[in-house]
């Protein structure tokens, strides 16, 4: 079986590292650094620097090179660029070519996931998503951590599962792909306002605050999106959360910390040096909740924080200004 990763990031790499442990493997990067890095020294110098990767890993810089010859097509990109990317191979991969998305993010134009992304641009082909409490550097190291590959069809995932399984990195099913995806995505935006809070100061009763209730606030959305509940509690939902909200290796913690500093998002953004999904997230989710009747407080001050320029102070005193009310919000049954 020869898989082709596209995308030459830091978690693009690391899952390409992953099956080509397991299978051939074909890394698509877009920057030559990137390419020579992984075929000459067995690294990424751009974004992994100074982690060895598995000497069975090849890259390329030829996207044809990558897609047109691959059984499974793993899509590393960031969610702004998947249309571009989605168009690009459309040509070049079978008519039921599994597609895998590693994209955390949903689309700004649209608001839709990137699994729908997949549906329409290549209509027939199984789409699925892999998603978890997932840090690259932390995989490479050799760090024990567990994932989640779902599709709709459990056989599907059955299939594909030990591509990326090793001895210290264990994957689970699950056909909630709805709820999986959206867990990715919301919980970017929660970072976001979890670093605002490590920068302004703040202890560990605010941060376990946030991620609480962010989780009731992406457990409201997912579900109002059609997400299955028990998805929201397991690695994909609170999971990838907690790893998110509480790394310094996040890059949405991060922004999040450099704007509770007081550092512009431009700023912040331009060293960064990568995607920060949560940014890019906020406006959409704030617009989701709206549209399907959820409130999403959070998130909303994040979106404030993002699009308004409401400073990381300001945010937090309008979460603290919001009426009292009670924790459950679902009437118990008779």
């Amino acid at each position: 079986m020869k898989i082709a990763v596209l995308g030459g990031g830091s978690w693009g790499t690391t899952v390409a590292h992953l099956c080509a442990q397991n299978a051939d493997t074909l890394l698509w990067a877009r920057r030559d650094e990137v390419v020579d890095g992984i075929n000459e020294q067995n690294e990424n110098p751009r974004y992994l620097p100074g982690r060895p990767l598995t000497e069975a890993l090849r890259a390329t810089g030829d996207l044809e090179e990558a897609a047109s010859s691959a059984d499974v097509v793993i899509l590393g990109v960031a969610s702004a660029g998947f249309p571009t990317t989605l168009e690009a191979i459309e040509p070049m991969i079978g008519a039921s070519t599994p597609i895998v998305s590693l994209a955390k993010g949903l689309d700004r134009e649209s608001a839709r996931r990137m699994t729908e992304l997949v549906e329409e641009r290549l209509p027939g082909r199984p789409v699925g998503v892999l998603s978890g409490p997932n840090l690259a550097k932390e995989v490479l190291d050799g760090h024990a951590a567990a994932t989640v590959l779902s599709f709709r069809d459990v056989d599907t995932a059955r299939d594909l599962q030990p591509l990326f399984a090793t001895d210290l990195f264990r994957v689970y099913t699950n056909p909630d792909v709805i709820g999986c995806e959206l867990g990715g995505a919301l919980k970017n935006v929660i970072a976001v306002a979890a670093g605002m809070a490590a920068g302004l100061g703040t202890g560990d009763n605010t941060l376990a605050a946030v991620i609480t209730r962010g989780l009731a606030e992406l457990t409201r959305l997912g579900i109002a999106m059609g997400g299955d509940a028990q998805t929201f509690a397991g690695l994909a939902g609170m999971g990838d959360l907690v790893a998110t909200c509480m790394s310094p290796q996040s890059r949405n913690r991060s922004v999040g910390y450099e704007l509770g500093q007081g550092r512009t998002l431009d700023d912040i953004i331009e060293n960064l040096g990568q995607v920060a999904e949560g940014v890019k997230s906020a406006p959409v989710v704030a617009a989701l909740g709206r549209t399907h009747g959820v409130e999403l407080p959070i998130c909303d001050e994040v979106c404030a924080v993002v699009e308004e320029g409401r400073s990381a102070e300001e945010a937090y005193r309008g979460l603290l200004r919001r009426p009292q009310q009670g924790e459950i919000t679902r009437r118990p049954t008779d």
